[in-house]
């Protein structure tokens, strides 16, 4: 993000910390519950079966994972301190986990998965206590790539689900009931009324639903069929603690599972953040971090009850696009919703009695917004030539292998065809270039000192010393030593007040300056303990016109905005991290 400006969203009604009226929120929740809550149910019933377990170890499965699921919403937008993304995001089932589990199910039962389900939520725990370490791998590049492959690996399920009817042939009603749903969905989106748009994805369902049942797809005895109350029987499995041959073949597929699996809880979180509130705003890697906690704790819990792991849908953000609203409190209520509904099997046959026609068309609209998303996610960023190669290598690996169309009998077998999934194969290709780009890269240079203006001379003694290096010359070295003085004061404004009787001495704060060439300038990053705005949003709103007390304490943003082509801002439980990207001057380097 430059730090010249930013943008202003329009169509947003409510942020996350404006509450909407109560029955806003409230028919808000259920919509994201009701659409959610057939896919938080059906992969562990597809796991569970396919692996021949029982009707009873079945129902426990799927009231497990539909209880763990609102809980974790719940917990996922409120945010306790390190747990919780603050936004709304929704928690399901993960079908990356699909296969692994029905081979550890037919390799040891219930207690093996279980057992190796726990030891993988400790994967994006782990991650998100220290990300800073991985944020030169995890970029919102990576992000914005695996949120445009959600809609590749998803379409082909989809496009089975638009012809499915219970003779198992296409027909004329599967073929209406869809294009009543995405008409009736688009309709209203693009021509309807602030309020109407609010409502256009269960109008859209339940028109569908309606031509759906004239053709006799809509599934009235199942709900006829179902209890009004009911609770399953208790199933705890148990665990394998044996740790034999089977736990150690299965756990690798696991770990690597639980990475891509937090690649896409970081995307979401990147995606949510982008669309959530009026003014754009840095990413918050802390709420990054808080949303990849809950992941763990999810499939902690999934992991004590024996079911499927969870991961962060990305439903809620087209939603949000579509609506305007990203208020918290219609997170609250779609976990709410959640734990309810699983006391009650007849609204489970509700949900399940929609056509999968009408399903699959909602869902090709949130597709379809989603890869723009995906897509704006990488453009803000800044789409330079080696962004660009990355994320064009990685759509396309990902593509193709999806489809099959490289090397498809290697690809089945490799790695228990792990990589037939194409936002895995794509995310970890980006994630290797990235870190191939980095390797690659120019020579890194570094100095560590004491967050606190005496260390400016220590600080010019460094630059000046790259610089010479470099083969630039003075006006390039003092440029590179203005923009670290304007933002090594900047940050020491940030940190609390000095020590009593102790003047300049700033808590014990260090600094950590890492520099490096690039291709017509130079990347300074500051590494520090945080505390305070972030430095990017406040160069992004920073008012041209202020009265002079306003401009003497904002002399230095001015300054920094005025000597930076770019200045970005990632802060962290446990660091901040401050990035400022200085073009070279017209006579620094006649030959760079």
């Amino acid at each position: 993000m430059s730090s010249g400006g930013s943008v202003v969203r329009s169509g947003l009604r409510f942020q996350p910390d404006e509450p909407p009226p109560t029955m806003l929120a409230l028919g808000l929740g259920l919509q994201l519950a009701l659409l959610n809550i057939a896919a938080v149910m059906i992969i562990p019933m597809i796991v569970m079966r396919a692996a021949g377990q029982t009707e009873d170890t079945v129902a426990w499965a799927v009231f497990a994972s539909v209880a763990i699921c609102g809980a974790t919403t719940m917990l996922q937008v409120l945010r306790f301190g390190r747990i919780g993304s603050g936004h709304l995001l929704v928690m399901g089932t993960s079908a990356a986990y699909i296969s692994i589990c029905i081979e550890a199910l037919a390799g040891g039962g219930s207690a093996l998965l279980a057992v190796l389900v726990v030891v993988s939520s400790l994967v994006p725990i782990a991650l998100s206590w220290r990300l800073s370490l991985f944020q030169r791998i995890l970029t919102p590049t990576v992000a914005g790539t695996v949120i445009m492959l959600i809609p590749v690996t998803v379409m082909p399920v989809m496009g089975d689900m638009l012809s499915s009817t219970p003779n198992g042939q296409l027909s004329l009603g599967a073929v209406l009931s869809a294009a009543a749903t995405v008409a009736v969905i688009s309709g209203l989106t693009l021509k309807g009324s602030a309020k109407l748009r609010l409502w256009a994805p269960i109008i859209g369902v339940a028109a569908g639903s309606v031509v759906g049942s004239y053709f006799g797809l809509f599934d009235v005895d199942r709900i006829a069929e179902a209890d009004w109350i009911n609770l399953p029987a208790f199933l705890w499995p148990g665990f394998d603690v044996g740790f034999g041959g089977d736990f150690w073949v299965l756990l690798p597929g696991f770990l690597l599972v639980a990475v891509v699996v937090s690649l896409r809880t970081i995307s979401s979180c990147v995606a949510i953040q982008r669309i959530s509130w009026r003014q754009t705003r840095a990413v918050d890697f802390r709420s990054i971090q808080g949303a990849m906690t809950v992941d763990g704790v999810g499939s902690f819990l999934s992991g004590l009850a024996g079911t499927v792991p969870g991961t962060t849908y990305t439903t809620s953000v087209p939603l949000i696009e579509l609506t305007g609203v990203a208020a918290r409190t219609v997170g609250l209520f779609t976990g709410a919703a959640f734990v309810v509904l699983v006391f009650l099997p007849k609204v489970f046959a509700l949900v399940l009695a929609i056509p999968d026609p009408v399903f699959a068309a909602f869902f090709i609209v949130l597709l379809a917004m989603l890869f723009i998303v995906g897509l704006k996610i990488v453009i803000q960023d800044g789409l330079d030539k080696n962004k660009g190669f990355i994320v064009g290598a990685a759509f396309l690996v990902g593509f193709s292998l999806q489809f099959e169309l490289i090397y498809p009998e290697f690809v089945s077998q490799f790695a228990g065809g792990l990589f037939r999934n194409g936002m895995t194969a794509g995310g970890l290709v980006a994630i290797l270039l990235n870190l191939a780009l980095s390797a690659t890269g120019h020579r890194r240079y570094r100095m560590e000192t004491a967050l606190d203006t005496s260390a400016l001379a220590e600080i010019r003694s460094f630059l000046g010393d790259f610089a010479s290096r470099s083969g630039w010359d003075a006006a390039m070295a003092g440029r590179l030593d203005a923009v670290a003085e304007e933002t090594l004061l900047t940050l020491i404004r940030q940190k609390e007040p000095e020590k009593p009787g102790v003047p300049g001495q700033r808590n014990g704060s260090n600094l950590r300056l890492v520099v490096s060439r690039e291709e017509g300038g130079a990347v300074l990053e500051f590494v520090v303990t945080p505390k305070g705005e972030n430095i990017q949003d406040r160069l992004a709103t920073l008012p041209d016109d202020t009265d002079e007390t306003s401009i003497e304490q904002e002399v230095s943003l001015r300054l920094l905005r005025h000597l930076a082509s770019s200045v970005r801002h990632q802060q962290y439980h446990d660091t901040d991290i401050v990035t400022v990207h200085v073009k070279a001057t017209t006579t620094a380097d006649p030959t760079d």
